[in-house]
């Protein structure tokens, strides 16, 4: 029994002392070699733990459920019935059909007042010989041209309805941003009251290639008969009526475009006050700047409207602007290219005052620009001409007529060959007395295409010489 316990005894005695060497011997430095091998290259990768879980938030979509239906009452549709002139056949002659047939287009429109003031586009209601309207409760009224503008492509109409009607609010087009989302109200395809959304995708376009336009750019699906239809914020205020699309096919591709609802508020107004567009004029010619332009001109600016010349008796001549000047803002907002400018010039009127701010050697300058009544107007052929002075007239022996400033230049030869140069009265056009460009403008807008050109022009001599044109 004796010899069992011993045994035992040094049995566990030998087991405690081999598990002591290991620990001291062997896993001591199995932890050394690990931790000396986890910290060889720990520092070249640093590695936050934290949860990042806080800077991933839900996409949040805009809410447009308000404002289709804060927009969606007030837009309407529009029916313009022509009469469209066709060649006749024998066959004809024979069944007894008539050449002229009613021609049928359709748009859309907008109601900016409860008593039935309604705004589209001018190609829209261009040469109508009737034309309605039906709300979106499906009530039909004949509706009368109030006015309209080629420029702007905007026209103004009345219905006369029962009731107040529902219409829609102005927004400040200015104040849109890129990447804003809005929706795109209209009719296409004879279809009623269709909503698209889309954002912003630019400001200030120009497709004309004439610096003549400003639109607002925009993905929303626009298609025919969107045109004169409401272009809408997130709030149901109306920032822009839509008026073209970008297409080779006639349908929508992905870009549409509207006239902002600041140039068309202003259209309207001025035809409702003086039944037609007043312009201001700020008196400059030039182009927008870009490296290649800049070279050109000896500038090391990129951005803005570089002056290339200023008008006699504008508010820019006045206001001491001049040629090699560059205009970078307008009342605080940045110009970029000349539809930037254009643009918002399109919201002024006569006497009405802006703040330029220019560059000059480097240097910025802001100063107060009057803008004036448009008094020069392009007479085809001749050039550009703007009202005469008396001091013009009285050096020609003339009573009446407008100034040439700007020969055509196609036909600058001819005419200098003829004594005639900038500075010559011209007093008459198709033997209509001229008193100012206004006069100009009217007879030449009521002329035919076909019709021959005559003009009457003072020479140095104080004597009248007459050329025909055809």
């Amino acid at each position: 029994m004796k010899k069992i316990v011993s045994l035992l005894l040094v049995s566990a005695l030998g087991g405690i002392m081999a598990l002591s060497a290991y620990k001291f011997f062997i896993e001591e430095n199995v932890s050394t070699a690990q931790s000396s091998k986890e910290s060889s290259g720990a520092s070249f990768l640093p590695i936050n733990h934290t949860s990042n879980a806080a800077l991933y938030k839900p996409f949040d979509s805009p809410d447009l459920t308000t404002a289709a239906e804060n927009s969606i009452h007030s837009v309407v549709h529009v029916k313009n019935t022509s009469i469209r002139s066709r060649q006749m056949t024998i066959e004809d002659l024979f069944y007894g059909r008539r050449s002229q047939q009613p021609q049928v287009g359709t748009g859309s429109g907008v109601i900016v007042t409860p008593d039935g003031y309604i705004i589209t586009n001018n190609h829209v209601i261009n040469n109508s010989q009737e034309l309605t309207v039906t709300l979106n409760n499906n009530k039909t009224y004949d509706a009368k041209i109030i006015g309209s503008d080629a420029k702007t492509d905007i026209a103004l109409l009345k219905i006369e309805a029962d009731n107040d009607l529902p219409f829609a609010t102005f927004g400040d087009s200015d104040q849109v941003k890129i990447g804003e989302w809005v929706l795109a109200v209209g009719n296409p395809f004879n279809l009623t009251s269709t909503v698209t959304a889309g954002i912003i995708s630019a400001k200030s376009r120009d497709l004309s290639g004439t610096n003549s336009q400003s639109f607002i750019q925009t993905d929303a699906a626009v298609n025919p008969g969107n045109s004169g239809g409401a272009l809408v914020n997130t709030n149901g205020e109306l920032i822009g009526i839509n008026t073209a699309i970008s297409s080779q096919t006639g349908s929508y591709i992905g870009y549409s475009f509207a006239v902002p609802s600041n140039i068309a508020r202003k259209v309207i107004e001025d035809i409702m006050e003086y039944g037609n567009v007043q312009n201001g004029i700020l008196g400059v010619n030039g182009g927008p700047l870009n490296s290649k332009t800049a070279e050109m001109v000896g500038v090391n600016d990129t951005q803005g409207f570089y002056i290339e010349g200023v008008v006699e008796d504008s508010g820019a001549k006045k206001a001491g602007l001049k040629k090699g000047d560059i205009i970078k803002e307008i009342d605080q907002v940045k110009i970029s290219k000349f539809s930037d400018l254009s643009g918002y010039l399109s919201t002024k009127r006569p006497d009405d005052i802006v703040k330029i701010t220019y560059s000059r050697d480097g240097k910025l300058n802001t100063v107060p620009v009057t803008l004036v009544r448009n008094e020069t107007t392009v007479i085809p052929l001749v050039g550009q001409v703007k009202n005469a002075s008396k001091e013009d007239l009285k050096k020609f022996k003339a009573g009446h007529g407008v100034k040439i400033i700007e020969l055509n230049t196609k036909y600058a030869e001819y005419w200098e060959k003829n004594g005639i140069k900038p500075g010559t009265i011209i007093t008459a056009i198709n033997d209509t007395k001229v008193n100012s460009v206004d006069d100009a403008q009217n007879i030449l807008k009521n002329s035919s295409p076909n019709q021959p050109l005559r003009i009457e022009i003072i020479n140095a001599n104080g004597e009248k010489e007459r050329y025909n044109f055809r």
